[in-house]
């Protein structure tokens, strides 16, 4: 299939806000282009990560502005004509509104690389199972023999393939709501949804806006290009020209689960136990990544090894091992409810499981008949632990405030006897007391390591 013209980026001097990993990389890929770039993020320049990033983009060139200095005023106000903006930032801070103001284009990081990259795209979004799903996606491809990078909201900065990535690469680009709101002409020519539940609604307020969010992965897809959804979805437009594929149960799904066996083009593909990571949700996962690489072409036999062969990643259900007889589980990635509801479902009785974090207005009460059910203790740390307590107060198991995850893990390992299983699933953000699930999931690893 051809790759669709990607209109220019937007004219220079650029504002580039949010100095994360992505906004970083977009603003040294401006540099790289000869850009004028002004790099702002509200954060103190006291932050180790923040000072590191703004030293390595002065030296790049680009003029950088931190704390309250970081507002839209002066020479930039004058002269800026684009604000390329970090997904972590929401476009009512003041300082991106008085940017639309002005008349400047606003626009995501992973809009600004697509349009710098002429390579073909899958684009993978969802409430879970994004990152197993955007690397699995990337596994099966790299045993079709086919020319593969992953990127996005899975870890590397989209921006940062720019001129490092071969063009007759595919990327396999994990998208995250936060991305896709900012997007203006994205349009991947295949597009993943794997399911839609309420999350991160402290910054899209509603569950019709974040859905609508999610949707923007389709809007501008055209007829040759593949969208992927699950039956049942509960939406009844995904929106855009693309050609529906489905997956799920029954005769209307593409990609179809009947009888223990996925099926496609009426052939069976595998047994569901043949799928290399267990559960139902990665069933889900296996039939979304199978259903885009055949539709794009991959030949049946790389899909199915595929399936059976990939490993999993880091942070979401990741098995650390066991210490005196407990078995440590890392699933740090579980930022939302839905995520440590399916984490909870793969476990029997005997679960201590850490909970906690910076909440995002969402419910956790449909968490306590599970913690009823499996779990001997609950520890709770972060900013969201007195309401995480209050939802769970009925389910008559022993709610422990630990505040820290080091307390946590101190107090679970004294606990836990030999079959049991210690699971970090918090169900919420880190950003409380970490810089991400992924330095929360390190510590962990680094925690249970320390109890050998």
């Amino acid at each position: 299939m051809s790759v669709g013209a990607r209109p220019e980026p937007p004219p220079g001097p650029y504002l580039v806000v949010g100095l994360a990993r992505s906004g970083v990389a977009a603003a040294l890929t401006l540099r790289a282009r000869g850009e004028e770039v002004w790099a702002l993020d509200s954060g103190s320049a006291d932050s180790p990560a923040l000072a590191e990033a703004a030293a390595r983009l002065r030296e790049a060139g680009a003029a950088v502005s931190l704390g309250d200095r970081a507002r839209f005023e002066g020479d930039t106000a004058r002269r800026a004509r684009s604000l390329v903006k970090s997904p972590g930032v929401p476009r009512e801070v003041p300082l991106v509104q008085a940017a639309l103001s002005a008349g400047l284009t606003v626009l995501g990081e992973l809009e600004l690389a697509w349009r710098l990259l002429d390579n073909r795209f899958v684009a993978v979004t969802g409430t879970n199972g994004k990152t197993t799903t955007t690397e699995w996606i990337g596994h099966i491809l790299r045993i079709a023999g086919r020319p593969v990078a992953v990127a996005g909201n899975v870890g590397t900065a989209l921006s940062s393939l720019v001129g490092q990535v071969a063009p007759g690469a595919t990327i396999v680009c994990e998208c995250s709501s936060f991305q896709l709101e900012d997007t203006l002409a994205f349009a991947p020519e295949t597009a993943v949804l794997l399911n839609l539940s309420p999350d991160h609604l402290d910054r899209h307020g509603t569950f019709e806006r974040y859905t609508a969010a999610k949707l923007q992965i389709f809007a501008r897809q055209g007829n040759d290009d593949v969208a992927v959804a699950p039956l049942g979805l509960g939406v009844e437009d995904l929106g855009g020209c693309a050609r529906r594929v489905c997956v799920g149960e029954g005769p209307a799904a593409e990609l179809s689960y009947a009888a223990g066996e996925l099926w496609w083009d009426e052939q069976p593909l595998l047994t569901a136990g043949e799928i290399s990571l267990p559960g139902a949700h990665n069933r889900s996962n296996a039939m979304a990544a199978a259903a885009a690489c055949l539709a794009d072409g991959v030949e049946r036999d790389a899909v199915v090894e595929g399936l059976r062969t990939f490993a999993g990643v880091a942070h979401r259900l990741e098995d650390l091992g066991s210490v005196g007889g407990v078995r440590y589980v890392n699933d740090s990635k579980a930022t939302n409810v839905d995520s440590t509801l399916v984490a909870l479902a793969a476990f029997g009785a005997g679960v201590h499981l850490i909970l906690g974090g910076r909440g995002k207005a969402q419910d956790f009460t449909p968490l306590a008949a599970p913690v009823a059910e499996r779990c001997r203790a609950v520890y709770l740390i972060g900013e969201a632990a007195e309401e995480i307590e209050r939802a769970l107060v009925s389910s008559d198991v022993e709610l422990i405030g630990a505040h820290t995850l080091e307390a946590a893990v101190q107090r679970a390992a004294e606990a836990a006897a030999p079959g049991e299983t210690v699971l970090l699933s918090p169900a919420c953000a880190s950003f409380d007391q970490f810089s991400d699930f992924e330095a929360r999931g390190d510590a962990f690893r680094a925690l249970v390591t320390a109890l050998r």
